[in-house]
This record gives structure tokens, sequence and C-alpha cells, in this order.
């Protein structure tokens, strides 16, 4: 239940900050091909058959569910390895501090803007961007993310920033199906 609500505060969190940090940083840096935030682009999809094949030109990626019903990962985030939990319900990547500074993302306690409530009580959290982050062979560039301080969060999350970027993500028969 902890997790739950942990995850529903992140999801309506980044539903407020991340427009707002997507705004500050179009503005920091020119983009060259425009694409819609990721809050925008959040789309669940579930599919109750069996996935298609994937195309000749795409890759995918399947995950399956582990002994508690969650999809866990093992990704790489600017070269480094990381575990994620799949989480459609999240709407950015979501990175516990202690992984952030592994990555070398040490947010100043002025970056700490955005109020998260978990279960734990409400906490600061600190928008960043990841370069990129790397799920197989799946690759994307320039991810939204949160960091979260210490005890926030319990496991690092791939939320909807990364998910919806893709050209699809299905459930079926216990299988997480991600293709690019």
């Amino acid at each position: 239940m902890r997790f739950v609500i942990t995850f529903a505060a992140l999801a309506i969190l980044a539903g407020i900050a991340v427009p707002h940090y997507s705004m500050q940083m179009k503005g920091a840096r020119q983009m060259t091909t425009a694409r819609p935030g990721p809050a925008m682009m959040a789309a669940r999809q579930e599919a109750q058959a069996a996935p298609a094949p994937a195309a000749s030109n795409s890759r995918s990626f399947m995950v399956p569910r582990n002994g508690h019903g969650q999809y866990e990962v093992d990704g790489r985030v600017d070269g480094r390895r990381l575990t994620f939990v799949v989480d459609t319900g999240a709407s950015v990547v979501a990175l516990t501090a202690d992984d952030a500074a592994m990555l070398g993302i040490h947010p100043a306690a002025s970056e700490f803007a955005a109020l998260v409530r978990t279960a734990n009580g409400t906490v600061r959290a600190a928008p960043v961007e990841l370069a990129t982050v790397e799920i197989g062979d799946l690759m994307l560039h320039d991810v939204a993310a949160m960091v979260l301080p210490d005890g926030a969060l319990s496991d690092n999350l791939l939320g909807l920033s990364f998910l919806s970027r893709l050209e699809r993500f299905a459930f079926a028969n216990g299988v997480l199906v991600l293709e690019q």
C-alpha cells in the first residue's frame, strides 16, 4: 500500500512539475526538433491478447513479471547500470538519492523545489534531465526525471517520461513488451 501511495504522489507531482521544468529547459537550450512534453504524451496501453510481432525495423525488449508481481528491469543511465521498477503510474523517471549521486547528479538544496506527498509524508524532489536512458537495446536521450531525497523512494522508477516515448509498450500474459 505504501508503494502505491508513493507512486501515486509521484505521478501527481510530475504532472505539475514536468511541464514547468520542460518550459525552463526549452528556454535554456535550443531544440532542433520539437516534440510534445512527457506529461502530454502520457498514455497507458494494455493488450489483452499476445503481443504482435515486432516490425523488422524496430527493437523490442521483453520483461517478465518478477515474484512480487512487478516488472523490474536492468538499465543504464548515462552508461551506468541501474535497476528500475516499471511504473506506468509515474509520470517521470524517479531516482533514489543514492543512485542519483552514483550517476554524479547532486542537486543543490534549492533545486528540491517540487513537493511530493509519499506514505512517509511530504518530501521535496529535484527535477533533472538524464542524457541517456537505455533498457536492453532501447535508448532514449534527454529523459525528464526527478531525484527524491534519502528514504523517500526504495526503488528507481521507470515512468512515462521514458515509456511514452517508445513506439509502444504493452502487457500480455505476464510479460511487458517495450518496443522502439
